[in-house]
Parts: structure tokens; sequence; C-alpha cells
């Protein structure tokens, strides 16, 4: 039971609890059943021997610990509860005043949901990517799906050019040493394709089949701890030279490649389809801009705490997504050339604007007084158990109706802030961003990692 809560810092509390003599002896007797097929004593048989025989050999406090720690936490959860306050991380600074036969008295300190205000979360401005869809675009788009059915044949009468697939030998050394995943052999790299260092595929230029010759290259500062920074030389022997055969854009082959009959038909559904995804990808911009400056809003000392452990929750999805297309996590950090560390890193800033929009939803919903009933939630769980087609029941087992309720309410708080939402003036146009190095750089690594929700997919 709950003996006092007092306020000992921002965001801390300290509680003083109790555990009964009662319910402690059911927890040291729950401990001695768990733990006695563990301990021997003479003249017992393995698991036989009698709680009053282990106390007395090993003392009447045996398995206090254990029992601690199978009583705490539900006198803690009705600590709380009693206490009124919410933590976001797990108590600690445990002082044991007593423990025995009379019971428990502790203390302990728990970091506790911020209380935070905010003003102005109306009438926030954002712009909206034009959505436009050029002929241009609409042609560039005809053309990747030629180049994606286009025949690739070999070219015996000339030279590399860009564009062009070369079939190569490479293998690469620094300082005179060849280096771990340097090598290969017929390799089919498409030049202009930026998937080597800068200056590789620009060097493979201008060769003819049959050549033997030496490519050299910096490796980019931001790349692999081992390498960043430091030249190369490559040993290239061009095996063939191959060329993409683009087919013709007409009205035959639409008729191949698609479900149109002509030419026009086809570049209306392009223009659609593009019309839709600018459409997406303009609200997403939208609202993530609105969801920015509502962050910045907040006001309030908030838990180093719930940071952390948003990181560790987009750590956890980030792990679930790669294990479950079969790659070992580690492996796959590996191949990013990134840790776990880095990653946290990569995931802070996102983090801290996360918790900030969290509890500036949750402050909202109480200013505008947002109620969610006992019917909104059984409506969310038939809709969640029609969308993933199962049981109704066994969504309500797999999560909790006040989880529920909470994101109900977010979503009511979300409207609110959108519905009083404007468009703002139109962004500035920027200048267009230069390719990334390479494909396995650190940077490009990172921005891996932070759009994995969107695209987890391993490339070779």
């Amino acid at each position: 039971m709950l003996k006092s809560a007092e306020k000992t810092g921002t965001n801390e509390f300290t509680l003083a609890l109790s555990i009964s003599a009662e319910e402690f002896e059911k927890a040291i007797n729950k401990a001695y059943n768990k733990e006695k097929g563990n301990i021997a004593i003479p003249g017992f048989r393995k698991g036989k021997a009698p709680r009053a025989i282990i106390e007395k050999r090993f003392g009447e406090g045996v398995f206090y610990d254990d029992a601690l720690e199978i009583a705490f936490p539900a006198a803690y959860e009705a600590a709380i509860e009693e206490a009124g306050i919410e933590p976001v991380d797990n108590p600690f600074d445990f002082d044991i005043k007593e423990i025995g036969k009379n019971g428990v008295e502790l203390v302990c300190k728990v970091t506790v949901k911020p209380e935070i205000t905010i003003e102005g979360y109306k009438g926030l401005t954002a712009t909206r990517i034009p959505t436009e869809v050029s002929d241009e675009e609409v042609e560039a788009e005809l053309q990747k799906k030629l180049e994606q059915n286009a025949r690739i044949v070999p070219v015996e009468d000339r030279a590399v050019v860009n564009g062009d697939i070369a079939v190569i030998d490479f293998e690469g050394f620094v300082d005179g040493e060849a280096f771990e995943g340097g090598k290969a052999e017929e390799y089919e790299l498409e030049i202009g394709s930026g998937s080597f260092i800068p200056g590789f595929e620009d060097q493979i230029v201008g060769h003819n089949p049959g050549e033997e010759f030496d490519v050299n290259v910096n490796f980019p500062e931001d790349y692999a701890e081992t390498l960043a920074g430091k030249a190369a030389v490559f040993k290239i022997k061009l095996h063939a030279v191959k060329a993409k055969e683009l087919p013709v854009a007409d009205d035959e082959f639409v008729k191949d490649i698609s479900e149109f009959d002509t030419l026009d038909e086809l570049k209306a559904d392009i223009r659609k389809t593009l019309e839709e995804q600018k459409k997406t990808a303009s609200d997403r911009n939208y609202e993530n801009e609105i969801f920015d400056k509502l962050a910045e809003l907040v006001v309030g000392e908030i838990p180093e705490a719930m940071n952390n452990r948003a990181v560790e929750n987009m750590i956890s999805e980030f792990r679930y997504n790669v294990e479950s297309q079969g790659l070992p996590f580690e492996q796959y950090l590996s191949y990013l050339g990134m840790t776990v560390d880095s990653i946290k890193e990569t995931y802070k800033e996102r983090a801290v604007k996360e918790v900030k929009i969290e509890l500036a939803l949750e402050k909202i919903a109480s200013l505008e007084g947002i109620e969610v009933s006992d019917e909104d939630v059984d409506a969310e769980f038939a809709s969640m158990a029609e969308k993933y087609g199962v049981d109704l029941e066994t969504v309500k087992k797999a999560i909790m109706a006040d989880t529920v309720k909470k994101e109900l309410k977010a979503r009511k708080a979300t409207a609110v802030v959108m519905d009083n939402a404007a468009e703002g003036d139109a962004p500035k146009k920027k200048a267009a961003k230069k390719p990334a190095a390479k494909k396995t750089t650190k940077k490009k690594a990172a921005e891996e990692v932070a759009n994995q929700e969107e695209n987890t997919e391993i490339s070779e």
C-alpha cells in the first residue's frame, strides 16, 4: 500500500510503500516453491526439503530477495494508481527500510510524465507541395518502362560508353594490400548508375573488351571507418560490354506490357498515378510540417527517459522489419557500416520530436475536453478485426482497451489541430540535391535507417 507520495524534483516523485506481512508471506511461499527444486539438503531428496529446514540452514532471509521481486510489482502498481501519477520509466533508488516476517517497508523514486503547456495550436500554417504533373514527368516515367523492357545485347565494335553494362573482374588495393569486399569476378556494372564510389565508373568509359587496366579512386570521408578517405587502386579486367536496346514506344508496345490498347491511354494512366503520388506526398509533407510546428509549441522539461524509450521502440521496430526479411539484425548493421549506438544517434532528434507531439496531443485532448466512449473503443476493435482478418476476441486480447482509447484521443486531438490549420506561402524552390557519393557510405546508411519504416529492403 502507498504510505506517501512526495514530489522531490522536476518530473520525479518519491514513494514510500509497504507490503503487508500476509502478502509477503505468500510471496515467500511462491519463491520457495519456485526454488526448492534447485536446493539440495542432506537427508532430503532434491526439491523435497521443507521450507523451514532450508531457512534454518541458509538463514531466515534466504527467499526474501526473490519474494520481493514477486510481491513488488503489484504493490507498486497499486501505489502509483493511488498516487495518481504516470511513470515513464522503471522505479529507481530503492531503499529497503524493513524486510521480514512483518512485511516490507521501502522507498523508491520514479520518473513521471511531465506537465507541459501549449498555446497557439490552432491556426498553424504549412505549405503544400504542388501536385501538377508535367509532360516531361510523364515522358520520364514512360522512358523507365522502356528501359525496364529493354533487351540486353552484346557490343563488340566499340568501347564502353555511359549507360552500358560492363562485365568486369576487379580487385581493390589500399597501400598495396587487398581489402575485404573489394574483389569480384564477372560483375555486371551499369555505367552511370552510381553504384560504385565516385570516379570508378567514369574510368571504365572508353575501354574495350579484353583490356586490363587500373582505376584510381579515393574512398569518401564518410565511408566505412577502415577505408574512409583512403586512396585505392582497383585492378580491372573488362570481359565484355553490353548495351540496352529499347523497344519503340507505340501502341504495340503498350499492348504487350499493360492492359491498355494505345500509347495515349498508357500516358493518361501514368499521369493519373503520378498525380496520386504527388497528392499523397503533398498531404504527408503538409501534416509533417504542422506536427513540426506543434512540437515547437510544447513548453516543459521532458524526462530523458521518455526520449530514450522512444529511441528503443524505434530500434525494436527497425529490428523487426529487418529480421522479418530473413536477415540477422547485426548483419544488416554491418552492411550499413553502423552500430546500435550510431543508430540511436540517428533516431535521437526524431524521438525527441515524437515525444513532444505525443505530449502535445494529450494536452490538447485535455484542453478540448475530448472524450472517447466505450462504443468508440468497441468500434475501433471491430475495425481492426476486419482490417487484419482476425477474430474480434483475438484483437481484444492482443491490445488493451486503454491503449486504443489513448490512440483515439490522439486522433481526435490531431483532427482539432488539422481542422484549424491553414496553407501558408509556397516554399522557395530549393537547389537540386547532389547524388549520394556511394550507396554504402555512412551518410547513405543513416538515410536508410532514418527512412526504414518506409523501406527496409536490402540492396545487393
